[in-house]
């Protein structure tokens, strides 16, 4: 079993950054691919970033490319998104995801979510 709790959203205006935080409980946490998911509201929950289990390898969905990076730190437990260049469409509710196996992607194979925290980015 694992508990994923997400810190670090906030209000920030258009071109500034946010570091969000995803803490995991649970000594097999080193061991799990982990991911960034987000939700707009009246919109579907979408794939943001993804990292391996060592944090050897990360994927991210085109829209955040280049602006957003996702890191990990086993020895903390603890996965962190870095959000640069923020714009009034990345305002969304974000979800650290953990997966006990193969790869974070796609939120229906999602094994693990937190609650969310939100990030609001203004124009």
């Amino acid at each position: 079993q694992v508990q994923l709790v997400e810190s670090g959203g906030g209000l920030v205006q258009a071109g500034g950054s946010l570091r969000l935080s995803c803490a995991a409980s649970g000594r097999t946490f080193s061991t799990y691919p982990m991911g960034w998911f987000r939700q707009a509201p009246g919109k579907e929950r979408e794939f943001v970033a993804a990292i391996t289990w060592n944090g050897g390898g990360t994927n991210y969905a085109d829209s955040v490319k280049g602006r957003f990076t996702i890191s990990r730190d086993n020895a903390k437990n603890t996965v962190y998104l870095q959000m640069n260049s923020l714009k009034p469409e990345d305002t969304a509710v974000y979800y650290c995801a953990a997966k006990a196996t193969g790869v974070v992607r796609f939120s229906y194979a999602v094994d693990y979510w937190g609650k969310g925290t939100l990030v609001t980015v203004s124009s």
